[in-house]
């Protein structure tokens, strides 16, 4: 059986023109991503954002606007679902209490996500992992130039 998978993920430019980037391990698998996550039953895609980045990463932000939302079809890595991913250019409402990593999968002992920076000149579709993230990254580079 099929269904879709609706995602919404969060591009978070600090005040050094670095996005956030999430390291995690999941399902046997190690991938780089965006903040954010599924959205549930019953939840708005906003509303969605908000708890995701309070579960991931214990920061409210502030939606600036949409950037992208999926336009191709794309198989879920860890099942049968239809993936739907939602791209947001986000704010965060005061400075994030996160422990902040470089080198991409150093995780800490209790934890299977670690959090880095990746300067803007420096960002490319190699640094994440899906290819929903990729399109994201060619067009917020698109936008910047």
């Amino acid at each position: 059986m099929s269904y879709f998978n609706v995602r919404v993920y969060g591009l978070l430019i600090n005040g050094e023109n670095q996005v956030l980037i999430s390291d995690e391990q999941s399902g046997g698998r190690t991938f780089s991503k965006f903040p954010g996550g599924g959205v549930e039953i019953g939840e708005g895609i906003i509303d969605a954002l908000k708890r995701e980045f309070m579960e991931e990463c214990n920061a409210e932000i502030e939606v600036i606007r949409h950037l992208y939302t999926t336009d191709f079809y794309e198989q879920s890595s860890f099942n049968d679902s239809q993936i739907l991913s939602i791209y947001y250019l986000v704010k965060e409402t005061r400075p994030l209490q996160l422990t902040y990593k470089t080198v991409v999968f150093d995780f800490d002992e209790n934890t299977l996500q670690s959090f880095r920076w990746i300067s803007l000149k420096d960002l490319s579709t190699d640094d994440v992992t899906f290819r929903t993230d990729k399109t994201a990254i060619e067009l917020l580079l698109k936008e910047k130039q």
